[in-house]
């Protein structure tokens, strides 16, 4: 067996371990192509989180299969097992692959997405290897860490005594909470979990089905074999204000035009107004050219009118047309009022969160602010998003959103995999950012009642239509 430079050479758990998976390196290629079931699943699911443009470090990558399968623009995998290294290179060859030890990184540049698949249970010190990381993180890297679900102790330990599967040296077996915790002490906080797949091999029909529908359940979840914990860095970086988009979609709104102008706050580097009126039956098209022009050498507003229908089609054609490093949401009704909005830019700013809406179900609302149908209704699909997205969800239908512009345009490239089926705009946001692994923060904020006009949401038809897209997001999130 060759051995490793002196630098390389870890501790005596260690030693064993990798004697162990120099040993198999030769035949690795060949036990996951058995097991492919469960190891292509794995590709394929940290594949959803991770786009075309990423740079990706897999940190334990054997023979390198999960890093060839995710997508990436730079991709490159360690791994402290000489020979594993080698078969890697051997198979894919225009990868980049590198002898280094997991707990002991030597490289000098920063990636945006970090696997860490099936790699914890064999450290001798996982907090340090976690610590390690932010050599390799810059302010926004995303880490997708793999693990598996300590209550299949028992049933891996049978599965080696009758040689279904190989058997491995002793692991370290850890619970979910014991992974947060050591990430939070490394400086790293958890922003979501994801159990998946309850049968890890293949059974025609019967596999699929399971891990699919009952493994979605909650209650299933819980036996679930693997473990996705999604965590980034738990620090603010300094760094110059940004410049602003507000997005105003605006259809019969023209009593609350003026009030949207003359109560934006100043905040960021510069802000920009940009109206997209739609398909308005008052005047609210003359009313927002006669405040532009009204308000032309104090304020920089742009004009718009949308090309479809819908407030998503208003939003896009304003996103479109925006020239802020942030873009924002804010109804033209105002219930969500303009001088909230530099909460929800503070918080991305400081990068509390990629993602950020607002939730209007927290605090006391006016009367009249919310009919109580509407407030039963926003509860529902709060329950629906928070099974969906896999974290909390208060309010999902707030009008107010804020991302960076360059996080919306990957959202665009990416839209492709949801399809246009939001005429709202609010699902295709939040989808959106989940698929792109944005951390979803809600700024809880009070909701006021309207001062001018009527609502254009009808409570029954569109809620309807919500329901659809929540099934239909079921099948592209929960039932992938």
């Amino acid at each position: 067996m060759s051995t490793p430079p002196d630098n390389l050479i870890p501790p005596a758990r260690g030693a064993k371990h990798l004697e162990y998976f120099e040993s198999r390196a030769a035949t690795r290629a060949a036990y996951r192509k058995r097991f492919q079931y469960y190891y292509g699943d794995i590709a394929r699911y940290c594949s959803y989180f991770i786009h075309g443009e990423a740079s990706v470090l897999e940190v334990g990558c054997g023979t390198g299969e999960l890093l060839n399968d995710v997508p990436g623009c730079r991709k490159v995998g360690i791994d402290f097992s000489p020979r594993m290294v080698a078969e890697a290179k051997k198979q894919f060859p225009a990868l980049e692959f590198r002898v280094m030890d997991a707990e002991k990184l030597e490289l000098n540049e920063t990636f945006d997405v970090i696997l860490l698949s099936n790699l914890v249970g064999f450290l001798d010190d996982v907090q340090q290897m976690l610590e390690g990381l932010h050599r390799v993180c810059h302010e926004r890297t995303k880490i997708i860490l793999t693990y598996h679900n300590h209550l299949w102790e028992p049933m891996l330990s049978l599965a080696e005594e009758i040689s279904f599967k190989a058997a491995s040296p002793v692991q370290n077996w850890l619970s979910r909470q014991d992974l947060e915790n050591m990430l939070s002490l490394a400086g790293f906080e958890v922003y979501k979990v994801i159990p998946r797949m309850l049968v890890p091999f293949r059974i025609p029909l019967v596999s699929s089905f399971i891990n699919r529908y009952i493994g979605s359940l909650p209650g299933f979840r819980h036996f679930a074999i693997n473990q996705y914990v999604f965590a980034r860095p738990n620090r603010q970086a300094p760094h110059p204000e940004h410049s602003v988009s507000v997005v105003i979609p605006a259809r019969n709104e023209s009593g609350n035009i003026e009030n949207a102008v003359k109560r934006m706050p100043a905040f960021g580097r510069s802000l920009e107004i940009i109206f997209v009126e739609g398909n308005s039956t008052d005047d609210t098209w003359d009313v927002i050219q006669a405040v532009a022009e009204k308000y032309k050498d104090t304020h920089r507003i742009v004009v718009a009118k949308q090309d479809g229908k819908g407030k998503g089609d208003a939003v896009r054609k304003g996103f479109h047309l925006a020239t802020g490093e942030i873009l924002m949401i804010l109804d033209a009704d105002l219930t969500v009022v303009p001088e909230a909005l530099p909460r929800f830019y503070e918080a991305l700013e400081k990068n509390q969160g990629d993602f950020i809406m607002g939730s209007r179900l927290v605090y006391p609302m006016e009367s009249q602010a919310m009919r109580f149908l509407n407030m039963l209704g926003n509860r529902f699909f709060s329950m629906v998003f928070s099974w969906l997205l896999d974290q909390p969800m208060k309010d999902t239908l707030c009008g107010t959103k804020v991302l960076f512009r360059s996080d919306y345009e990957r959202l665009v490239k990416n839209r492709e995999f949801f399809g246009e089926f939001d005429p709202f705009g609010d699902y295709d946001l939040i989808f959106g950012a989940f698929k792109l692994n944005l951390k979803i923060v809600e700024v809880p904020i009070r909701y006021q009642a309207r001062t001018y006009g009527e609502t254009n949401i009808s409570r029954f038809r569109h809620g309807f239509l919500l329901l659809q897209m929540c099934l239909f997001a079921a099948r592209k999130i929960k039932w992938y």
